[in-house]
């Protein structure tokens, strides 16, 4: 058998995170994007995978109300704070805010036209806003209690606006006249939700008083009154041309129950029994109505808390209908295909929009797209790993599910096994989607629980009653319409504290148990009888799994360690040290020679077992993280903890090995058009091959050598013209280090002050992070700028040092007229006498030497007066002074 080769690295591919904690939600024009509110942000949500795409902090209080542009360019946004603001959706600026309520936003809708808003609050105010200047252009009063939802009418042609409220009343304004045009009471509680109907003459409300009422926009009468018998959320309209109303049509005139040309509204509702039902305004007809809800129910202690749907919505381009539930989760809806026995509704897709904490989870099948999550509630949703959506609910269970375990059956049916706090263990059947097994027997919470590993015919229990159950399964049909009652075949006492985790070993022999006792046990299958204690933790064990390979057992446990354990004896053969908090999983991977942990530390570590060595640390999770999954084929990663967060991780060993290779040929390839292009004298392309390789020597020698070129400023001009601001910035990096060193700074002074020539200030300053290399540049530059300036001073003192050491020979009659050259007309004129003398006088027999001395020092002290006097140092060259 070929040896395995080491992870060195996992990388997160996908993540299900939080994204929706009640309360208000928009849909994009298009479908794709869902904007929702969670707490005090706003998630951008892809309703493709549930994907944030991305996050915008309101810093306005809990969020209360959102609406969208018709564009889809411009989110609007109101919180506790009263604040309303408009958010640019190309880059999740906030745009302008503003306030006008004296209480909580509660309602928001844009027009048709993109230009108004309009707003509802608590303060029964109802105002209209300019979006563009932010100021109120209409100013509602009216309504006796808080209004909780408005509309503008969705024909932008008619200037009316709804608004529904908890005094029972529909109010309708004008726009236009500013003011109500009719005050709509048939109601008897809170008014929830309200349409307009296709011909746009319709106004349809639902409220908490379970009827539906339809009102004529022309005369502003109640047509009739719908009882639904059901507090109502949301009322819809089912557009003819559509899905839905096609594919109902079709059917109604396939059974005979339609007749021609209706002139009925089909309309929606959904509420509190968290049914869809669909409705016929012409006799008011329920024409659908779900058999069973999908809606999941929160335990017999919660019954007076809100269920059901608390809104629905018809998505656009005819992609269905959009439920939301009260526990947060988004289901999508469409017709079913086949029309040949009764029309129904069939759930596509449904979005967790929040998850609480998750406990624990595992793959459901070997090819990995199915995981099993277990959170702090009492069902088990399966996640289909593709769409990261919950494929479904798994409800059984009267208290919070604690564990859980997957198998496949010798028959090849995928099983589901859970324990909960109801003291109770309950065998699932994936296909069927209901439970086949119910084990009753434990006194305590069940912590633990494992499926054998080999024949798949037996599980295994812990709990809190400190006592190890073995459960047998085998020979229960597949036409099972009821649980059948478990019989546990043995029971020992095991610890004496809790039970945390159970493992069975490869070949169905053994059983290995963590307790909060600081212990690890292993045990003989079936009887139970124990082979070998493990003692050496300080805290108690979280985690045990047996290796696939050798005759041990890995534990995880408080202490922060992981410790491996020989079977044969008991002892402690490995204890890894790394975690900062306690240990709270460690399973085996790469055929046991390396294993993967995860702890309260929110850290997951990957461990070589041979070198005790932690080769990667990954820090994704902000709580807790309490489950890890490992797949069977793959052996892709899945964490989960306290912060409602699942992670998805694949292993990324082969990927990046064959990306560094790529690159490191690339690079070489890189590196010999860099040669070649300095072989042809191609300084701007070698420059920016240079700079894309990250060769800072390279690229210093290129500017060295062109420095040293006659026409240096142009070669370099042209060569810095071709660079983009990503390319400036990083040359500036080098520049910066360049500029420390006296050898180099000469170079990277020439470089800098050509880059400062050909970019303007305004540009330089857009380059992001470019003030943090200025800063690094200045204090150097004034070091060698006051340096050169001390080397020209001391340049003065030898000169005069030569002078006043007579060093220097007299000067002739050509230096002179080079030097008069300097001068105007009339100094030239006079130059010229005194030269006339000086010749005459140097014919004249010598004088003493004293004398000639004397006469030389005055002539060059005249000299060097006037070079000091002279306004740059280039003029001193124009002096020949002759030693």
């Amino acid at each position: 058998m070929a040896s395995a080769t080491l992870k060195k690295n996992y990388r997160c591919s996908q993540s299900l995170q939080q994204f929706y904690s009640g309360g208000p939600f928009v849909v994009s024009s298009d479908g794709s994007f869902i904007a929702c509110a969670c707490s005090e942000s706003i998630k951008i949500v892809d309703s493709s995978n549930a994907s944030t795409k991305f996050t915008i902090e309101a810093e306005s209080g809990t969020i209360t109300a959102l609406a969208l542009s018709p564009n889809d360019k411009l989110l609007f946004s109101a919180g506790h704070s009263r604040q309303i603001k408009v958010w640019d959706l190309d880059t999740f600026k906030c745009l302008r805010s503003w306030k006008g309520h004296d209480g909580p936003v509660m309602g928001m809708a844009c027009h048709g036209s993109g230009g108004l808003l309009a707003t509802s609050g608590a303060d029964r105010k109802v105002l209209v806003w300019d979006v563009d200047g932010g100021f109120c252009t209409h100013y509602f009063k009216g309504h006796k209690g808080v209004v909780t939802s408005i509309m503008f009418h969705p024909d932008v042609n008619k200037s009316l606006l709804f608004s529904g409220s908890d005094d029972t009343t529909v109010r309708v304004w004008d726009l236009l006249a500013k003011k109500c045009v009719a005050v709509l009471e048939k109601h008897f509680s809170a008014v929830s939700s309200m349409a307009v109907s296709e011909d746009g003459w319709t106004l349809l409300s639902a409220g908490r008083d379970k009827v539906v009422n339809l009102w004529d926009l022309h005369d502003y009468r109640c047509k009739s009154t719908i009882p639904t018998y059901e507090v109502l959320e949301a009322v819809c309209i089912v557009y003819s041309g559509s899905q839905f109303a096609s594919s109902l049509g079709a059917f109604l005139q396939q059974s005979g129950k339609k007749k021609s040309r209706s002139t009925g509204i089909y309309f929606i509702t959904a509420g509190e029994r968290g049914i869809v039902r669909i409705w016929t305004s012409e006799g008011a007809v329920c024409l659908y109505e779900q058999k069973s809800s999908d809606v999941t129910v929160s335990s017999a202690e919660d019954e007076d808390s809100t269920r059901g749907f608390t809104s629905a919505v018809m998505l656009p381009l005819d992609q269905g209908l959009l439920c939301v539930t009260a526990d947060q989760q988004f289901l999508f809806y469409s017709p079913a295909e086949h029309l040949e026995e009764k029309w129904s509704l069939k759930l596509t897709k449904r979005l967790v929009g929040f998850n609480d904490e998750i406990v624990d989870m595992k793959f459901l099948d070997e090819e990995e797209q199915y995981l099993a999550v277990a959170t702090n509630l009492e069902q088990v949703r399966v996640y289909d790993l593709s769409s990261m959506s919950c494929s479904y609910v798994l409800s059984g269970h009267t208290d919070t599910i604690l564990c859980l375990d997957t198998s496949i059956s010798s028959n090849g049916r995928r099983l589901i096994l859970t324990g909960s706090k109801d003291n109770s263990v309950r065998l699932w059947e994936s296909e069927r989607r209901c439970c086949i097994g119910l084990g009753i027997g434990h006194m305590g919470a069940v912590g633990a629980v494992a499926f054998s590993k080999k024949c798949g015919d037996f599980f295994v229990s812990g709990s809190s009653d400190r006592t190890i159950k073995v459960w047998n399964f085998d020979g229960l049909s597949d036409d099972i319409e009821e649980p059948i009652s478990l019989k546990a075949k043995a029971v020992v006492a095991a610890h004496d504290k809790d039970i945390n985790s159970l493992a069975v070993a490869p070949n169905d022999s053994l059983v290995c148990s963590g307790s909060q006792d600081r212990t690890a046990c292993v045990w003989r299958l079936p009887e139970l009888v124990l082979v070998v204690k493990f003692t050496g933790h300080k805290r108690g064990i979280w985690c045990v799994e047996f290796s696939p390979v050798d005759q041990c057992v890995i534990t995880a446990s408080g202490d922060k360690t992981v410790k491996i354990w020989a079977i044969a004896d008991g002892s402690c053969l490995k204890t890894f040290e790394g975690h900062t908090s306690s240990v709270l999983r460690a399973s085996f991977l790469t055929r046991g020679t390396q294993f993967v942990s995860c702890g309260a530390d929110g850290l997951v570590k990957l461990w070589t077992i041979k070198t005790n060595e932690c080769i990667s640390t990954y820090d994704q999770h902000e709580d807790k993280v309490w489950a890890l999954a490992v797949g069977k084929k793959t052996e892709m990663l899945a964490t989960g903890g306290s912060d409602a967060v699942i992670n998805l991780w694949h292993d990324s060993t082969a990927a990046e090995k064959e990306e560094a290779f790529r690159k490191e040929e690339e690079g070489v390839l890189r590196g010999q058009e860099l040669e070649n292009a300095l072989l042809d004298a191609e300084y701007t392309k070698a420059i920016q091959i240079a700079l894309e390789l990250r060769r800072p020597r390279k690229l210093f020698e290129l500017f060295s050598e062109l420095c040293r070129k006659r026409e240096a400023g142009d070669h370099i001009d042209k060569a810095l013209h071709a660079l983009g601001k990503e390319e400036f910035l990083l040359l500036f990096e080098y520049i910066r280090e360049w500029n420390t060193k006296p050898k180099l700074c000469h170079v990277a002074q020439s470089v800098l002050f050509r880059a400062f020539n050909i970019l303007p200030p305004t540009e330089i300053i857009e380059i992001k992070g470019i003030s943090e290399l200025l800063e690094g540049l200045i204090p150097y530059s004034q070091r060698h700028f006051s340096r050169i300036d001390r080397l020209i001073r001391s340049t003065f003192l030898l000169d005069y040092t030569l002078i006043r050491m007579s060093v220097i020979e007299p000067t002739t009659q050509d230096d002179l007229k080079t030097k008069s050259l300097l001068h105007s007309e009339k100094n030239m004129e006079d130059n010229a006498e005194e030269d006339q003398k000086q010749v005459s006088e140097e014919q004249k027999p010598k004088a003493s030497g004293k004398k000639r001395k004397s006469h030389k020092s005055g002539d060059h002290s005249r000299l060097h007066k006037k070079v000091k006097d002279s306004s740059t140092h280039a003029n001193t060259a124009a002096v020949p002074l002759q030693a």
